[in-house]
């Protein structure tokens, strides 16, 4: 099975404060899939990741999609062919913008 490397050269960053900004929207009953949680810089393009974005980017080094996604359902209360195909779609975001590629 293939594993999923991150592109050395990408540069990132947590935005400070922003998770918890991101956790109290969500436990006043808002949608935080808009609030940027981290930066990805490289090929002169950056990428704004949201709380589950930053999550995947951050485990997502060395892992299969099986294995991110196993590990992301231990985290997140949603249904594992929902998770699976938001991961996939991202990773494929992604690899489109090379900042990963699969070994």
């Amino acid at each position: 099975m293939q594993k999923i490397q991150r592109n050395p050269d990408v540069l990132w960053r947590e935005e400070e404060g922003a998770r918890e900004e991101a956790m109290a929207g969500l436990d006043r009953g808002e949608d935080a899939a808009e609030v940027g949680t981290a930066l990805l810089f490289a090929n002169g393009q950056m990428l704004v990741l949201n709380m589950l974005g930053a999550d995947i980017w951050q485990s997502c080094e060395g892992k299969s999609i099986d294995e991110l996604v196993a590990g992301l359902l231990e985290e997140y209360e949603v249904e594992e062919a929902v998770l699976r195909a938001d991961v996939t779609a991202f990773l494929a975001e992604l690899t489109g913008k090379g900042f990963i590629r699969y070994a």
